[in-house]
């Protein structure tokens, strides 16, 4: 994929969540900015114009002129921060909780295969988002000096004014890339969103990463395996041990990281049955030691054992005591 620097927009007084700082309202644990620094991490520099804040990842920092100026000045001073030699930019707003990986390269794609001057998110109701796009660096200067020379000032001008003088191809996406937070009604619906049951682990995990500072590509599925597997063969306390161990041993091993907890989760697992089938064969070996030495040892000790000590002995013992033994003493 063609290299590309990135511009986040992170300022703006955001009046309709009451003045918040939005970049820094967490969405599933994570700072709305910080959700967009991750969808545009393949950049070759991100500048986010704004106020500094700790960030997930190392940017570069900028502000518009004058501050609050809008978004045309605020994507002004983004552009003048790159460096000469930037061809391509992909340029966001800091409120997208949803925005991804596959949505920015499909923009970069589009801007690649149409040798148009910008490329365009457009949203569910067929509307340009111009903050969900990606430009030709050439053309994106000369359309915004030229609205600084027409105006005298970009400040408070709208960003439709730059998108309507350039030549655009328009990128049709999953809706929820474009959805943006601009009320505390949307920043509620994003959060419940989220834990829905469909996608909860995928953003679980991707929070967790973030907040470790690891990357790397986890196979849920694989390791949810491996815990079933520890916590019904072995003990349920067992199963988060287990992965936490795994995790362990696939770090200490180095190499590829996917492929080490891989390795590590198979080894785990193909223990984790071993260990299972020898509770099963201890319990089969039980069963079978209960059925010899029950109705079997029941019959020698019981009813055979009957059969000696009681009718049988009690014959015996009757002819020497009981009816014989009276005739032996009547014949006494």
């Amino acid at each position: 994929m063609t290299a590309y620097d990135a511009i986040v927009l992170a300022g703006g007084a955001a009046k309709r969540l009451g003045g918040a700082d939005k970049p820094g309202v967490r969405v599933g644990g994570r700072a709305l900015l910080d959700r967009v620094l991750a969808a545009c991490e393949g950049a070759a520099l991100t500048v986010v114009v704004g106020g500094r804040r700790p960030t997930a990842r190392p940017v570069r920092w900028a502000r518009e002129e004058p501050p609050g100026g809008g978004p045309l000045a605020a994507l002004d001073a983004g552009v003048r921060s790159l460096g000469a030699d930037t061809g391509t930019v992909l340029v966001l707003s800091a409120d997208l909780p949803f925005l991804g990986r596959p949505t920015v390269d499909r923009l970069i794609g589009a801007l690649d295969s149409t040798g148009r001057e910008a490329a365009l998110l457009t949203d569910a109701d067929g509307r340009d988002q111009p903050l969900v796009a990606a430009y030709r660096a050439e053309p994106l200067r000369r359309e915004i000096a030229l609205l600084a020379t027409e105006y005298g000032s970009l400040a408070g001008l709208p960003l439709r004014l730059l998108s309507q003088e350039l030549d655009l191809a328009r990128v049709d996406a999953d809706p929820l890339a474009s959805f943006d937070c601009d009320t505390w009604e949307d920043i509620s619906t994003a959060r419940a969103r989220i834990r829905e049951h469909g996608t909860v682990l995928d953003e679980w995990i991707t929070a967790v990463k973030d907040e470790l500072g690891i990357d790397l590509e986890v196979d849920t599925g694989l390791l949810l395996d491996l815990a079933r597997d520890a916590a019904h063969g072995v003990a349920r306390p067992a199963a988060p041990l287990t992965t936490f161990l795994v995790g362990y041993a696939a770090a200490g091993a180095g190499g590829d990281g996917p492929e080490a907890v891989a390795e590590a989760a198979r080894k785990a697992a193909a223990l984790a049955v071993r260990w299972a089938e020898e509770t099963t064969a201890g319990t089969s070996a039980e069963t079978t030691a209960g059925t010899a030495g029950g109705p079997a040892g029941g019959t020698q000790d019981g009813a055979s054992g009957g059969r000696a000590d009681g009718p049988a002995g009690g014959a015996a013992d009757g002819t020497a005591r009981g009816p014989g033994g009276g005739k032996e003493a009547d014949a006494g």
